[in-house]
């Protein structure tokens, strides 16, 4: 049952361990079929090297198994919650590497320093504030959710496809599972970029908006003209 997606879901976890963005089983990438209304994600606490694609799991939109053995991510009301509200996102991806985790761990915003950022992001990459008592103590992963959407209140988030919560580590998204895990591969260089750019120099700038806009919509967007038709 729906073994088309559960494959993809599949290749595109082994590509965590393949890019370094994840230590055991730290990390996570699901997919939607949003005709049928279902997701399929790894499997909580399963070795990468052990996986095969029956062990994805496929649950409804509500969290509910609908096909599979073994648990489903404990994060996956996370990724629920994103699929929710913003429609056009096919793919949730969820680690703990290294420097996107530092910055999330500092508790600010990523910064656009350079063109390697502004490629993939048309700004910032935001940091959720910290979440409260009660949203820590009932419906912890629903509540990771609802701050990742909170802080992107009028922020498209197919412009700036990832975000760093506070004190746990990046979320990032596509329009396929394997744009998903590209998006945490670029989250994760230009994490380790922006940390050095600041050691290197507190006070630096953040690069014009117009050297964003350029470098972001040259390869975004209805006039994007990088790479091949």
């Amino acid at each position: 049952m729906f073994d088309d997606l559960r494959k993809k879901v599949l290749e595109a976890n082994l590509l965590l361990p393949k890019y370094g963005l994840i230590t055991f089983t730290w990390g996570n990438v699901s997919a939607i079929d949003r005709q049928e209304g279902v997701i399929a994600i790894k499997p909580s606490g399963v070795e990468y090297d052990d996986m095969t694609y029956d062990d994805i799991v496929i649950v409804n939109m509500e969290g509910e198994m609908v096909w599979g053995e073994l648990k489903p991510s404990s994060d996956t009301m996370t990724h629920i919650v994103l699929y929710k509200h913003f429609p056009k996102i096919s793919a949730v991806v969820h680690t703990h590497s290294t420097w996107a985790t530092i910055m999330s761990q500092i508790g600010k915003p990523l910064l656009p320093f350079g063109t390697t950022h502004a490629d993939y992001f048309a700004d910032a990459i935001p940091c959720t504030r910290d979440m409260n008592a009660a949203e820590i103590e009932n419906n912890y992963e629903e509540e990771t959710g609802n701050v990742i959407i909170e802080t992107f209140k009028g922020i498209e988030p197919m412009n700036i496809p990832a975000v760093l919560v506070k004190n746990h580590g990046p979320f990032t998204w596509g329009e396929s599972p394997k744009k998903a895990v590209e998006n945490a591969v670029v989250l994760e260089e230009v994490a380790k970029m922006a940390y050095f750019t600041q050691q290197a120099q507190a006070e630096a700038a953040v690069m014009p908006k117009e050297l964003i806009n350029k470098h972001f919509y040259r390869k975004h967007g209805e006039n994007a003209y990088y790479g091949q038709k």
